[in-house]
């Protein structure tokens, strides 16, 4: 026949309805709407922080020092390169608002402190619609503050109170609704306030050696050339710990976040897409062995095998593209229809438009995973013998398909898994997510044909003697056809991506909680000058509850060099490169130092500078005993030698360093000291409130409070995971309804039998029940196996962190697996049970 003989036929059979293909179709439009959807927010976010990236970093430029201001020299240059300079600080401290009694609520604050012409792009709303400027302005002589709500509702604040930060007085005069660039920020331990610089200058916050960060924000000219103005920066102050940042790349760390959640997502996403892939080859092959007469009848026409493989392929291409049109439809729509309720819950800028990238992206996906999932029942059913057509056989056809169908179908999945890993942007993770596909499929398929096997040895037993309800149960999952494997590939998938994101949701949370030390300090005291130290002990030893108070130096550095060659250009990409680095001095290790490998400097050393750094850190750049490290400390180049390294256990939350230098190196840099406080909770606000009474400008990092910020933030990753393998959970559940349902006509066919035989409605619903019980534990069992393994590789690999294995999350995976089996099991029994046998056996003849 030819193909257009083969078009026509396929059309035709169209023309008769969709029955059959509803999971077919349901199963490519949420696979395809989740990647779409997904895809849409990614490009919605990215889009928003490039049209809006001024706006976010504050400027067209900006130029960062840590714990210094900007010299004469950087400030001349600054002028002349910008047609304005924004200067901005931030920093930590206690903020407190005097009570009746001579006592104070105190809270933990960000503080911005911006000059007058802060803001330079966008604006700062406040709840009363007063300006920035004039709520900042002092009258009678209290210069004014604003706030975040956050802050507003942990004090009890109302607008005109008066706060104090260190020894200044201020007045609160609004809340802050925006803050245009928030997001440029990063990550804070408290409540943003912001003030003006020059309100400061008596507050004791900012002298020397305290902890803050000073920003220039630059106004350039539309013509600004950013590849020169940098490579200038970088070239005329490269050894004053200079960072440049400009409206390129104005939020470097949400950008990375936003892509690897995006990414994470997407490939979840994928994953539900193969739960779906499962009941898109069920439905195929379902529908294909209901059409095994038209295709026997066809052959004995002529049609041969290739004309058959046309005809449904044709079909189920029509189909597919319906289903994934739809996909897209939802995916993109929802996103853009709830975009103005999204952004306004967003604290980063969104741009929700229709983008051809995620579109094709998730086209592309649902197309590979149709043929893929196709190929193999189109092959099985071109092959049909037209002797078919005068034999009723049960089950279809079940060899295996020509070698060239079959490297096909691997064909195709390299391809699907290449534009997984090119279009992902996360390599690594895109490889292992397809991998972990392919092997819990592989793994789910044994399985079905262990149970199988199992279960015909058990239905011949003797230990089923006289349990017809159970002997029955074995003999139709060992049989042939029915819907095992169907039902354990789609139910132990979706469960599987579940029991993942399960152990590494346990693993994450654990990271912060569960890993704590048996005994964490109670506070991190920063900014303590070396003429408190004496004052700050005393009130410490003093306080009742105080069990422990360990101090040491504290300086802030950059790394610039590693052996004279410019950091990254030496190690590459390392998280200590990333920002400033704390480093304190001591001529003795510290008590509890297990040095690893060399040795500590002797107490009266006064040589050249020596360094003891982080063993396993050491180990992840590739440092030996020798080599140097160059640290930019106030704007100021230290470069020492590497003298030992030690054992730093940065999870114990006491007083840790990456670096660690003799005394002498640092001789006269202005610097504080930190301070750790171990101490009962009921000690805790009587100690601060004696603290900050006595030195106002030290800073108390309560550590509950800080890591009850990092457990929501992470909270919310573990939110967004959840809801995408909820995707892949919610499809699985679809092919699930899919197989029981293809499923009912052979068990109608297996009630009239036993009811024939003289079996009991009750005996055969409990046959049926402990069918689809066992076949729901199995996909539940091996779903646990593979999910607990890509939970502990993710946890490991990933995180870098030891890995726990979470039996409540286990538990319920493999009992949610029997349940929901065995309640799509009973859903479509019913029927069956009421048919009448005789109506049955005489459809039979």
């Amino acid at each position: 026949m030819t193909t257009r003989a083969a078009l026509w036929i396929a059309t035709r059979e169209l023309r008769g309805g969709l029955a059959g293909f509803h999971v077919f179709l349901i199963c490519l439009v949420l696979g395809v709407a989740a990647i779409a959807g997904v895809g849409t927010m990614r490009k919605a976010i990215e889009t928003g922080l490039t049209d809006e990236a001024s706006v976010i970093l504050g400027g067209d430029a900006e130029l960062q020092f840590t714990y210094r201001f900007a010299d004469a020299a950087e400030r001349d240059w600054m002028a002349g390169a910008a047609e304005q300079v924004s200067e901005i600080v931030d920093f930590r401290s206690m903020i407190a608002r005097p009570r009746a009694g001579g006592d104070a609520d105190r809270a933990l604050v960000q503080v911005k402190a911006v000059d007058s012409l802060y803001p330079l792009y966008g604006s700062v709303e406040l709840s009363n619609g007063m300006s920035l400027d004039e709520a900042l302005s002092a009258a009678d002589g209290t210069p004014g503050l604003v706030a975040e709500k956050a802050l507003v509702d942990r004090l009890g604040l109302i607008i005109g109170d008066r706060l104090t930060l260190g020894t200044s007085e201020f007045q609160l005069r609004g809340q802050i609704d925006l803050e245009p660039d928030a997001a440029a920020g990063g990550f804070g331990l408290g409540p943003r306030v912001i003030v003006l610089l020059n309100d400061l200058t008596d507050s004791g916050l900012l002298s020397e050696g305290s902890l803050f960060s000073s920003s220039y924000r630059l106004r350039l000219a539309p013509d600004a050339d950013l590849d020169a103005l940098r490579v200038d920066a970088r070239e005329l102050f490269a050894d004053t710990g200079l960072q440049w940042r400009d409206r390129r790349n104005g939020t470097p760390g949400i950008s990375r976040f936003v892509d690897r959640l995006g990414a994470f997502l997407v490939l979840l996403g994928l994953a539900g897409l193969a739960v779906g892939g499962v009941g898109v080859s069920s439905a195929v092959s379902s529908y294909l062995d209901g059409k095994t007469e038209t295709i026997a009848t066809l052959k004995t026409l002529g049609a041969d095998g290739g004309t058959i493989f046309a005809i449904y392929l044709i079909q189920i291409a029509v189909l597919a593209l319906a289903g994934i049109a739809l996909g897209l439809v939802l995916g993109v729509g929802v996103p853009v229809l709830a975009g103005p309720y999204i952004a306004d819950r967003l604290p980063i800028p969104v741009e929700f438009a229709v983008y051809a990238a995620p579109v094709l992206e998730a086209a592309l996906y649902g197309s590979l995973t149709a043929l893929i999932f196709s190929v193999w029942p189109l092959a099985l059913a071109r092959d049909v013998r037209a002797a078919s057509l005068y034999r009723h056989e049960t089950g279809g056809s079940r060899q295996r398909p020509r070698l060239s169908y079959i490297l096909l179908t691997m064909l195709l999945t390299a391809l699907l898994i290449a534009s997984a890993t090119m279009l992902s942007g996360a390599t690594r993770l895109a490889l292992f997510t397809c991998g972990g596909i392919l092997l819990s499929l592989l793994f789910l398929m044994l399985a079905a044909q262990g149970l199988r096997r199992l279960a015909r040895r058990a239905a011949r037993g003797g230990a089923v003697r006289g349990r017809p309800a159970v002997r029955w149960a074995f003999a139709a999952l060992g049989g042939p056809g029915g819907e095992t494997a169907s039902v354990v590939l789609s139910l132990g998938l979706g469960l599987t991506v579940l029991a993942a994101i399960g152990q590494i949701d346990s693993n994450l949370r654990g990271l912060i909680r569960s890993d704590l030390p048996d005994r964490a300090p109670a506070y991190f005291v920063v900014d303590i000058q070396s003429g408190q130290l004496d004052g700050f002990m005393e009130i410490t030893d003093g306080q009742t509850g105080v069990e422990k108070v360990e101090t040491a130096p504290m300086l802030r550095g950059i790394i610039t060099r590693i052996n004279g060659t410019p950091a990254r250009e030496a190690i590459g990409s390392h998280w200590a490169l990333q920002g400033d680095r704390g480093v304190t001095y001591s001529a003795t290790p510290p008590a509890d130092a297990e040095i690893t490998e060399g040795s500590w400097w002797p107490d009266d050393y006064s040589g050249p500078p020596l360094m003891s750094f982080a063993a396993e850190e050491a180990a992840e750049m590739g440092l030996k005993i020798g080599d140097t490290i160059t640290l930019n400390v106030l704007g100021r180049d230290l470069t020492a030698e590497i003298a030992n390294f030690r054992e730093v256990r940065f999870e114990n939350m006491g007083i840790n360093f990456l670096m660690s230098v003799n005394p002498a190196a640092l001789a006269g840099a202005p610097h504080t000291l930190i301070a750790t406080v171990y101490a009962d909770e009921e000690a805790e606000t009587p100690l601060i409130r004696d603290l900050a009474e006595a030195f106002p400008n030290i800073t108390a990092i309560r550590v509950r409070d800080a890591i009850d910020r990092v457990s929501s933030a992470l909270s919310g990753i573990a939110s967004a995971t959840r809801w995408g393998a909820s995707a892949a959970l919610l499809t699985g559940g679809f092919v699930l309804i899919g197989a029981a349902a293809a499923g009912q006509k052979r068990r109608v066919f297996e009630a009239a039998i036993l009811k024939t035989l003289g079996a009991r409605r009750g005996l055969i619903l409990s046959s049926f029940a402990l069918r689809s019980a066992i076949v729901g534990m199995a996909a539940g069992l091996v779903a646990l196996g593979v999910g607990t393994l890509a939970g502990w590789w993710v946890t490991t690999s990933v995180m870098d962190a030891s890995y726990r294995f979470d039996a409540v999350s286990a538990l319920s995976i493999v009992s949610g697996g029997a349940v929901a089996s065995l309640l799509a099991g009973l859903a479509f029994s019913l029927r069956p049970l009421a048919v009448r046998p005789a109506h049955v056996l005489r459809a039979q003849e």
